[in-house]
């Protein structure tokens, strides 16, 4: 690929989420690199390493665009976490102001800087609910919903069943992200359980990482939403993901959830910044 180094980044972390960001609002890295440059960067131990990288564009319907690619270099169409950096880093870069919009392939995303390092997205409307599907993990029959919440997400209830710690996430996870019940997009896999303070604890598999995420924002809107409808638990409800970090996720629901407008509260917090050479693509054969 033709690239003109250094490259400027910053990396940011939302909730455990961790992204690369770079300014490309003058289109200097073409859209047929961007997929290739994103294996790459993202990954670990070789490279920056991260769960994804955003290049920040222009935008003729809102502040700003993103191209957004998962780590295996897959488009995304949204990321909840991603969001709230990408508003804290437009922000920060002069790019919008405390209250912004940017498009993504999952439509418009309008966002609030809310504290140090708070940003309030409201999501888009939940799409495609289906509800009372079953799988069996292990020999045992899971209860799973789904929906869209700008990517698609299995709900997986294992209360009762196996502790959540104890999930092997990895291997289940992998199992439903290729199910047939989800065919041909897959989905992301959520696996829920209600502690006994109320909170809502959620481990994902994300696709495009294909492994267990520090959290999921869109994960967490899923998982809430359901919460909410399956097993009664009020607005706003409280999402602590696997690194230990909180989201808050406010809504009123709709009887029909695809009616339902949630908002997503959380972290978007700064790492570093950075200068990408050209080593930092060198393709690694293993």
């Amino acid at each position: 690929m033709t690239l003109s180094f250094p490259i400027k980044f910053t990396k940011m972390s939302g909730a455990g989420n961790d992204f690369i960001f770079i300014d490309n609002r003058q289109g200097t890295i073409a859209h047929s690199v961007q997929s290739s440059m994103a294996a790459l960067v993202c990954k670990r131990m070789f490279s920056v390493g991260a769960d994804g990288i955003m290049f920040i564009e222009r935008s003729e319907k809102a502040d700003f665009s993103w191209q957004f690619y998962n780590a295996d270099g897959s488009l995304a169409e949204m990321c909840g976490n991603g969001a709230r950096c990408a508003a804290r880093y437009a922000f920060r870069q002069g790019i919008a102001g405390e209250k912004m919009s940017f498009e993504t392939l999952a439509g418009i995303i309008h966002a609030e800087l809310c504290g140090d390092n708070s940003v309030c997205l409201q999501m888009t409307s939940p799409e495609n609910p289906r509800t009372d599907l079953s799988v069996s993990l292990d020999g045992t029959d899971y209860a799973v919903d789904f929906v869209d919440t700008g990517v698609p997400h299995a709900v997986v209830y294992v209360d009762g069943l196996c502790p959540i710690d104890e999930v092997p996430i990895k291997k289940w996870g992998s199992l439903l992200r290729h199910h047939q019940l989800f065919t041909p997009r897959g989905t992301n896999v959520n696996f829920i359980s209600l502690a006994a303070s109320g909170e809502l604890i959620v481990r994902t598999y994300e696709r495009g990482v294909e492994d267990e995420t520090m959290a999921c924002g869109t994960g967490a809107v899923a998982a809430a939403l359901y919460a909410a409808k399956r097993l009664g638990v009020k607005s706003p409800i409280t999402v602590r993901s696997s690194g230990g970090e909180k989201l808050k996720i406010s809504f009123e629901m709709a009887e029909n959830i695809e009616e339902t407008e949630p908002f997503l509260t959380g972290p978007a917090r700064i790492i570093y910044e950075g200068e990408l050479s050209e080593e930092a693509l060198v393709p690694v054969l293993i």
